[in-house]
């Protein structure tokens, strides 16, 4: 595909083909290594002894971290670019999920304080690399983003099923989350080292336009944006945190049936990302996401309501393909004006992740009154915000306002 502007000599160069291979690298690197605490977490529990409230609030300890990190994250990238960046924080992250790992044969505080460095790291390094990704999709003029993360949803799948092999043979969570600690440590970095230059775009005068990063947080189209990627991230995360829980618990299942239905919700994921961009071009975002709303609600139907493990695993298909592209189009609505995508994209995503923060602990406390499974209604919520939000996604027209619809 023939680039647009400037950017088409590095489309032919072959250091933009190591960027763009890079930047999936650390998109799986960034999706396995979350999966791999996720799939885990049924384990955690056990061996934590510890109640599904008490499990919701280590789970906000993550999210926390994120939380964080997210919102600096504009400034560290400035400061570092996001190449150093990442590679920065997937060493932090990687220290804080292995001290997290060793905290499971300590207590429940030593996995909470590995959990906020995990989150710190992973939630810094996820918006760095989506920056990298939107420069990536920039200069090769066409749409890439939801295919980086389907990258991250590779990982994941990856890491779920590196998981359920684990448990299958019975390797504890402290031996198996160290490994992947150490592998993730290693290539991340290496491969960050290939991304593209950092796009910082200094004010007039060459000194740095501090007052940037907060001006997207006053405009409207950002900040709605935002809440249709928090809807989207909160339903996602559900999925991640409690899908597995809630068919061990709801439909009295073994933890590796549990293991597997989060293993089918993330490849649907995947399966969404890497071909959703065809349904974007030829639907438009808007109509796309919706449907993807509507998907995601009947998926989370079957796994309430289906009463044996084959119907929720259906839903986890359809909640699978449901959340896959919210996420990526958010954040690729965000970097719409070249000028303002790093602010625009960074301040979508801290918006968004905020569904890390609230929906662990609010799914975990519904959790211990109405059980698990009953406890995912929370996502079938914010879904329906999500259907009506799904307009602030319309592409800019060329004089910087939103569109009606389209690509």
């Amino acid at each position: 595909m023939r680039a647009a502007g400037p950017g088409s000599a590095l489309v032919d160069d072959g250091r933009f083909g190591e960027a763009r291979n890079a930047v999936y690298i650390v998109f799986f690197g960034n999706g396995f290594l979350f999966a791999s605490w996720a799939a885990r977490i049924p384990q955690v529990r056990a061996e934590l002894g510890v109640t599904p409230g008490v499990l919701g609030l280590l789970l906000l300890c993550l999210a926390v971290g994120s939380g964080i990190g997210t919102p600096l994250s504009g400034l560290i990238i400035s400061r570092l670019g996001e190449s150093r960046t990442v590679r920065v924080m997937a060493v932090a992250a990687a220290a804080g999920m292995a001290a997290a790992a060793v905290g499971v044969l300590v207590g429940t505080p030593a996995v909470a304080a590995g959990l906020v460095v995990f989150g710190f790291g992973s939630g810094t390094w996820d918006v760095a690399m989506n920056v990298q990704g939107a420069a990536i999709e920039r200069v090769l003029g066409r749409a890439i983003l939801p295919r980086f993360h389907a990258g991250w949803s590779i990982g994941t799948v990856a890491g779920a099923g590196t998981s359920a092999v684990m448990v299958a043979l019975g390797v504890p969570v402290t031996a198996h989350l160290l490994a992947v600690t150490v592998v993730a440590a290693v290539v991340v970095p290496v491969a960050a080292r290939r991304f593209l230059p950092g796009t910082r775009a200094p004010a007039p005068g060459g000194w740095p336009a501090r007052r940037r990063p907060l001006a997207s947080w006053t405009e409207p189209r950002t900040l709605l944006i935002g809440l249709f990627v928090l809807c989207m991230a909160l339903t996602e995360g559900t999925g991640n945190d409690w899908l597995s829980l809630a068919v061990i618990d709801g439909y009295h299942s073994a933890a590796a049936a549990g293991t597997l239905t989060f293993a089918v919700f993330l490849a649907a994921m995947t399966a969404g990302r890497w071909w959703g961009p065809t349904l974007i071009d030829r639907y438009g975002r808007v109509l796309a996401l919706r449907v993807c709303a509507v998907t995601a609600l009947a998926g989370l139907l079957l796994i309430e309501f289906g009463e044996v493990l084959p119907v929720a695993m259906a839903g986890a298909l359809l909640l699978g393909l449901g959340t896959s592209l919210g996420f990526p189009v958010g954040l690729s609505s965000a970097a719409g004006d070249p000028a303002h995508a790093a602010t625009r994209v960074s301040t979508a995503a801290s918006i968004g992740y905020v569904a890390f923060l609230a929906g662990p602990p609010v799914v975990g406390f519904l959790g211990d009154r109405a059980g698990v499974l009953h406890s995912l209604w929370a996502a079938a919520v914010v879904l329906a915000a999500a259907f009506l939000l799904a307009r602030a996604t319309a592409p800019l027209t060329a004089d910087g306002r939103p569109g009606q619809d389209g690509q």
